[in-house]
C-alpha cells in the first residue's frame, strides 16, 4: 500500500510503497521524559574515531546494546558516537513506535538543547547495508539532512534502503526489549494521535509527560566496548 514515511520531527516526508506496516502507518522521532540530564552540548565536531563500538541502552523495559559498525556509514557512526557522548539520548523518549515496522526515537526534552543540535547536520552515507530488523538508522529529511534522530527497525524494511537511509548498527542484545516498546500511541500527529514533532521541540517531556505518559523511554545510553 502507498505510505507516508515521515522521519524528521520538521515535517518532511517520503511517499512509498510499502507492505511492513500495520494501518499504513509509518516512522518518525522521538523525546524523553524529564530534561536537564544532558551535558552542555559543544556543537563542536568530535574527531572522527574509525572504530566500530557498543553502546548500552538502559531504558524503561529493561536493557538492549547496539554495536555500531563504523565502515557501514563513517559519519553516521561519528554522530552517534558524538551524542551518547554528551549524553544527548539520556531520558529521551521512544515517541513513535510503529508496531512492525521500527521505533525511533532522538529528540531531547530540553528544547534548548535540540537547538544545539538541530542545524548540525552530517553528510550521507551510502547505503552499504539493507534496512533488516535490528538494524538501526538515524532518520532524515532529505540528502545530507541528518542530525540527532535515530530508528530500530522491527522489521526487514528494504524499501528504506533506495531512499538513502543508511544503517549504522544492529541490535545485538536486547531485540526483545525493543519489541516490547510501547506502541499504542501509533503514528504522530497530524497523520495519527501520537505525539506531534513540533510540540516536541518546543515544549519537551513537559508536553510528552502530560499527554502521552506511557511512553518508554532511554535512562541512559553509554559507549561499553570500543575495538578497531
Amino acid at each position: 500500500m502507498w505510505r507516508t514515511l515521515c522521519l524528521i520531527p520538521f515535517g518532511f516526508c517520503l511517499t512509498l510503497v510499502s507492505g511492513c506496516t500495520q494501518n499504513g502507518q509509518t516512522n518518525a522521532d522521538p523525546p524523553l521524559p524529564v530534561a536537564g540530564a544532558v551535558k552542555q552540548a559543544s556543537a563542536e565536531s568530535s574527531e572522527p574515531s574509525g572504530e566500530s563500538y557498543k553502546v548500552k541502552f538502559e531504558t524503561s523495559k529493561g536493557d538492549f546494546v547496539v554495536l555500531v559498525q563504523h565502515e557501514w556509514a563513517p559519519n553516521g557512526a561519528d554522530r552517534f558516537a558524538e551524542l551518547v557522548e554528551n549524553g544527548f539520548y539520556d531520558d529521551c523518549r521512544f515517541f513513535r513506535v510503529i508496531n512492525g515496522f521500527m521505533a525511533q526515537v532522538g529528540m531531547n526534552g530540553d528544547p534548548a538543547v535540540n537547538g544545539r543540535w538541530q542545524n548540525r547536520k552530517i553528510p550521507d552515507d551510502h547505503v552499504l547495508e539493507s534496512n533488516r530488523r535490528g538494524y538501526v538508522t538515524f532518520a532524515t529529511s532529505g540528502p545530507n539532512s541528518r542530525t540527532t534522530q535515530f530508528f530500530i527497525n522491527l522489521s526487514s524494511n528494504a524499501n528504506l534502503d533506495q531512499q538513502g537511509f543508511s544503517p549504522f548498527g544492529q541490535v545485538v542484545e536486547g531485540m526483545d526489549v525493543v519489541d516490547s516498546l510501547y506502541d499504542g500511541y501509533g503514528e504522530g500527529a497530524p497523520d495519527g494521535s501520537g505525539p506531534s514533532q513540533g510540540k516536541i521541540k518546543s515544549q519537551g517531556n513537559a508536553y510528552l509527560n502530560r499527554e502521552f505518559p506511557k511512553l518508554d523511554y532511554i535512562k541512559r545510553a553509554t559507549i561499553i566496548e570500543r575495538s578497531n
